[in-house]
């Protein structure tokens, strides 16, 4: 079966508690591949890629987050046909797009 990408939003106390590391370790241990980053409005953006059990394996993580996020709700929508474009390494620093910092994941 072929992978799918899907963007999420996540809202809540997700910020300043270690959620992207978090997320990344996880996706790691499901095959997930993407990025995560936060935004200017306190929330969490990703785009996920992988197997379809495996995305819904980490969209179920989302929404409770590591142990000190409190998630509200997680927007799900799926991305683009072509997926991600570029894969990047798993394990590159954080980099600043000038809004916002991000994780590979």
């Amino acid at each position: 079966m072929p992978p799918i990408t899907r963007h999420l939003r996540i809202y809540g106390t997700v910020q300043g508690i270690w959620y992207r590391e978090s997320m990344r370790q996880e996706a790691e241990q499901f095959g997930v591949t993407g990025w995560v980053r936060n935004r200017l409005d306190g929330s969490v953006e990703a785009i996920v890629q992988g197997a379809p059990q495996a995305i819904e394996t980490i969209i179920e993580w989302c929404k409770r987050g590591p142990e000190r996020a409190e998630v509200t709700r997680v927007e799900i929508a799926e991305a683009g046909r072509g997926g991600i474009r570029q894969r990047a390494p798993r394990f590159l620093p954080e980099v600043s797009d000038g809004l916002s910092t991000k994780n590979s994941l």
